[in-house]
């Protein structure tokens, strides 16, 4: 029901495993895969950064799904560079999976998804709303009192717009608008 025009997409990298706030298991190639199935919907797609606190795997994470937005296959050796010491021992891209024990069984994640979408069916979807201009009365034109013709009436809005406060503008030591080269 609810069609998007565009998607964006916040990936926080701490519930990558072994993150030092993060208590969730994914692995990097786990994290990507929500990437890519997101950009298989062929909508166009604002992909950012967030958290993550284990600033290694942020890195790794990132650079992984970066390829994956590329449509790129990265290898797993980081290239030397002046960062290396950030991924020792290995200088691997890909990191090894957590230790946890997974507790979600199937069943229960089968669950938890239809309870979702049978949610989701009740949430009206969002009206779509086209870009338009800018209204004109948001645009000062500037006014050039020689140039008006005197026989014509302008409209009390467009006279109010041309109002200047005695105190608005001034020139002296308080004037904020002159050059410092001329003080």
């Amino acid at each position: 029901m609810y069609r998007p025009g565009v998607i964006v997409l916040q990936c926080g990298a701490d519930s990558l495993a072994g993150d030092r706030l993060g208590c969730f298991n994914l692995s990097i190639d786990g994290h990507a895969e929500c990437v890519r199935f997101v950009k298989k919907f062929n909508l166009p797609l604002l992909v950012t950064g967030g958290g993550g606190y284990t600033k290694e795997n942020v890195a790794r994470c990132w650079t992984v799904e970066t390829g994956v937005l590329l449509d790129t296959e990265l290898p797993n050796e980081i290239p030397d560079n002046e960062y290396i010491k950030y991924f020792s021992p290995d200088h691997l891209l890909r990191i090894p999976n957590g230790h946890m024990e997974n507790l979600n069984t199937k069943s229960y994640l089968s669950t938890i998804k239809t309870q979702v979408l049978e949610n989701l069916r009740f949430i009206q979807h969002a009206p779509g709303v086209q870009m338009q201009e800018v209204p004109p009365d948001f645009y000062i034109p500037d006014f050039d009192e020689d140039e008006q013709n005197p026989d014509e009436r302008m409209d009390r809005h467009t006279q109010d717009k041309q109002i200047q406060r005695d105190d608005e503008y001034y020139e002296g030591d308080n004037d904020n608008d002159h050059d410092m080269d001329d003080a």
